[in-house]
């Protein structure tokens, strides 16, 4: 039979029954999972019911049997979106979705000792934030400043987690939130912004301290907190592809790991044949050796710089067992305080005032859409300076200005396709769980 042939043929349907076992977590749950989205998949062979070829003798399949069956799989769940299959998508979205939270409940239910020491600790504590007295004042601001510190941290783990797929939240939230204090330390000429109601909003002080004249180093102590924390949330966020190449390395390597590990499996494969390599493998092959022979302070070399291959590294440290403190360790230092240096310094200074002035005028001499170009920049600089000379307690003026509308519009689409990505995601999780399962329960069987 030819290659094409080859490739045409599928294992027989799977039988429902035979996943029971799997199915056992959600049907306590009140879901019905079922095989069909693997039996969907995996059409019967087009004959009179005959065995693939390598079952004819009761012998394994051969090696180009398993290759192309697992090129077909991947194929499906790769046009497993949802622009292509929404009501599939969805569906297995959703089934992985409980699948999670029951396997992870269960993990907290077998630590119910620990669980409840939390809950305990967490009345208690809900208790004193809850009763009045003297302290109130005091955990008021403690309050405030613990949840300004979860947000910028969670806004760091999206950045970075997902193996890229992240929210890229320093240019949607913290590169904006350092510009503005930049913009309003040099037009209200110091930073002491009064407090309510920064930071959620900014208002100039009427009085000016000494102590915080606008400078770049005292604008860069102002955004130190909500800096640091992003960057600690970066560090976070890189964690995953780390474990994921510890654990495969530990329990050996599975092939239904390809995808999360295929640039590292394609870079191994490469390095037997550098003339086929192109500057970017070149790239990441010197972040693998940097890191595999420098150890600590060449991860904190990868991480002390703007670098999208910065996963390349987490996986290379989890597939040769560095230590987790050593990894971490350089990337926290590396991510949240000198990179975040960088970082600040430069948009601090882009943003500068004279800087900026002078790009929109520059813009005018942009041929034909020049001065119209100029015109909504001029209008948005206008209303962030009537913004600051408000007084405290009045309200926000109405501002109808383009750049506004559109940098809003641009957010929603970056959190809209964050969310799409993920829903896609975990139904492509979905569908390799469901494979995984068919084909531990086929070796079974033969």
């Amino acid at each position: 039979m030819n290659a094409e042939g080859e490739r045409k043929q599928d294992y027989v349907a799977i039988d429902v029954d035979i996943s029971e076992e799997f199915n056992v977590n959600l049907q306590r749950l009140g879901l019905n999972m079922s095989m069909a989205g693997v039996s969907n998949s995996t059409v019967k062979r087009k004959s009179d019911g005959m065995a693939p070829p390598g079952h004819r003798n009761g012998n394994s399949p051969s090696q180009t049997e398993v290759s192309a069956s697992r090129t077909a799989e991947k194929e499906e769940r790769e046009a497993l979106v949802l622009w292509r299959k929404p009501i599939k998508t969805l569906n297995y979205f959703l089934r992985e979705l409980f699948l999670d939270l029951y396997i992870y409940g269960m993990k907290i239910l077998h630590h119910r000792v620990i669980v409840g020491l939390v809950a305990l600790v967490s009345f208690a504590v809900w208790l004193f934030f809850n009763v009045g007295g003297p302290h109130q004042k005091y955990l008021d601001s403690f309050r405030k400043q613990t949840i300004w510190c979860l947000y910028w941290l969670g806004l760091g783990v999206l950045s970075s987690v997902g193996l890229g797929t992240g929210l890229h939240t320093f240019l949607l939230y913290l590169g904006p939130h350092i510009a503005t204090v930049t913009l309003a330390a040099y037009e209200c000429g110091s930073l002491n912004f009064p407090e309510p109601p920064y930071p959620d909003e900014i208002i100039c002080a009427d009085t000016i301290d000494p102590q915080w004249e606008a400078s770049i180093w005292n604008i860069m102590s102002k955004v130190r907190v909500e800096a640091m924390m992003w960057g600690a949330g970066t560090a976070l966020g890189e964690l995953p592809p780390y474990f994921m190449a510890r654990a495969s390395r530990l329990s050996g390597y599975d092939p239904d790991d390809e995808n999360d590990l295929k640039d590292f499996e394609e870079l191994q494969r490469k390095k037997n044949n550098p003339e086929s390599m192109t500057n970017l493998d070149r790239a990441k092959l010197f972040i693998e050796r940097l890191v595999e022979k420098v150890g600590f302070f060449g991860i904190l070399a990868c991480a002390s710089i703007p670098n999208p291959l910065f996963d390349l590294a987490g996986i290379t440290c989890g597939h040769f067992l560095v230590p987790f403190w050593t990894f971490f360790g350089a990337t926290l230092i590396g991510k949240a305080v000198i990179k975040m240096l960088i970082q600040k310094m430069f948009v601090i200074i882009a943003f500068n005032e004279m800087l900026v002035e002078r790009a929109v005028t520059t813009l005018a001499y942009i041929p034909a859409i020049g001065p119209k170009l100029q015109e909504p920049f001029k209008l948005f600089l206008l209303n962030q300076k009537k913004k600051l000379h408000r007084k405290s307690g009045e309200g926000m003026p109405a501002e109808g200005n383009i750049l506004a509308a559109i940098f809003e519009k641009f957010v929603a689409l970056m959190i809209l396709y964050f969310v799409v990505s993920i829903i896609n995601s975990f139904a492509q999780s979905y569908h390799k769980r469901l494979h995984k399962k068919a084909r531990g329960v086929k070796k079974s069987t033969d």
